[in-house]
């Protein structure tokens, strides 16, 4: 068997854009007949310029070989121009064509991706969301905690068990930073008002997105301790273990970090300082299936769990479910609400969401395909803003605008 053409789709979202402002999806087609599917998660470059970024790769490492080589294939793409280091950009066009493989691999097998990858250890996957809080002129209002809350009520009362929010906004080029004394007290307002909310029959999952130098983070973590959230999530910008570490060592609020790493390499750094507890690899930047199996095997030595970040596709999301089901140290996947929306009408079936859990496929492969109609009628992506963008200014003491990307 061997790969002998590709084709990239760059699908616009439509309003409100929620999973980024577009999606990156891989096929792969072999001289057997076999297409396999796949999702690049990489925001560094626009969608214009990953295009021949993703091509390159393609005809460099891919082109007329047998897709079940998927380590020549990491090790020879991890190498590309004498570089033998995590590359951002590099690892999530590696990511993509590599899940398309395995795509590849598990219908040639006739088998789920994660009966080849350890065999099924979760037969359903506890899942979370981000609250969306609609207000009454129906838009997405991030700043009302009262808001926040009522959201909570209502997906608790849908089946989750745990829900996530950000009120410790902004974030910018320039974070970290101090937060200022009034988001400390409205990130500690919501969370106050979402415990009191849902009790103890949901977890809190406070997110922040690197914007706090350490000493900020562990003020705020002070203050969130009383409502003993589940993690802490990314609270200073990554490429630095031991200021993460530092974050840790000071409250028990166990650490979650990862969306932003690839590779191995990045995590074990990660690990060894002792930096985060819970690992949020996103399987189409990390590297791939294999390697984002690598990395929870290795937080398995350390006592660590994983919970795969998850704020793009459904082809992207259907490889983390494969990776979550196949996972002894698994703790929880990233949901997008019920996988409903957009997220449905790209698939020619959608993602199956039960009462708080993701049911895990058991179609060959990946179990999911575009629906190619769709993909077709939302393709090309022509805006101008990347996947996720951080304000472009310095963070101000009196902008107390909530996080958003």
């Amino acid at each position: 068997m061997k790969i002998v053409a590709l084709e990239t789709h760059i699908v616009a979202v439509p309003p409100p854009h929620i999973g980024g402002m577009y999606w990156l999806f891989v096929k792969l087609k072999t001289d057997c007949g076999i297409e396999g599917v796949g999702e690049i998660y990489a925001a560094t470059f626009g969608p214009k310029a990953m295009l021949p970024i993703i091509e390159d790769v393609f005809e460099r490492y891919l082109l007329n070989h047998d897709p079940h080589h998927i380590e020549r294939f990491f090790r020879q793409a991890y190498s590309s121009g004498f570089t033998q280091r995590p590359d951002l950009t590099m690892m999530g066009v590696v990511s993509g064509l590599e899940m398309a493989c395995w795509d590849i691999i598990g219908k040639a097998a006739n088998k789920p991706v994660y009966e080849l990858l350890g065999g099924k250890v979760n037969e359903r996957l506890r899942s979370y969301t981000y609250l969306y809080p609609v207000n009454s002129q129906g838009e997405y209002d991030y700043d009302d905690p009262d808001l926040a809350a009522e959201c909570a009520i209502e997906n608790m009362n849908k089946g989750f068990t745990a829900v996530k929010f950000d009120p410790a906004g902004p974030y910018t080029a320039y974070s970290g930073h101090q937060i200022s004394l009034e988001v400390l007290e409205r990130c500690e307002t919501f969370c106050r008002k979402i415990r009191e909310a849902v009790g103890d029959k949901c977890d809190l999952l406070f997110g922040t997105h690197g914007q706090m130098v350490p000493s900020s983070a562990i003020r705020l973590a002070k203050r969130l301790e009383k409502y003993d959230p589940l993690w802490f999530e990314e609270p200073v910008p990554p490429g630095q273990e031991e200021a993460m570490a530092q974050v840790a060592a000071k409250t028990s609020i166990p650490i979650a970090t990862g969306e932003r790493l690839t590779t191995k390499y990045e995590f074990f750094k990660l690990l060894q300082a002792g930096g985060a507890s819970i690992l949020q690899m996103n399987v189409a930047r990390c590297g791939g299936l294999l390697e984002a199996k690598k990395i929870a095997s290795m937080a398995e030595a350390y006592y660590a769990q994983i919970a795969p970040h998850l704020y793009n596709g459904p082809i992207g999301a259907a490889a983390s479910f494969q990776l979550a089901t196949c996972t002894p140290n698994f703790l929880i996947q990233e949901s997008i609400m019920t996988w409903g929306g957009f997220h449905a009408e790209v698939l020619t079936k959608p993602l199956q969401w039960e009462d708080g859990y993701i049911i895990p496929s058991t179609e060959p492969g990946l179990g999911v395909e575009l629906n190619m109609d769709v993909v077709r009628k939302h393709t090309p992506y022509t805006g101008e803003r990347l996947h996720l963008q951080m304000a472009p200014t310095p963070a101000d003491v009196k902008d107390t605008s909530p996080a958003k990307g």
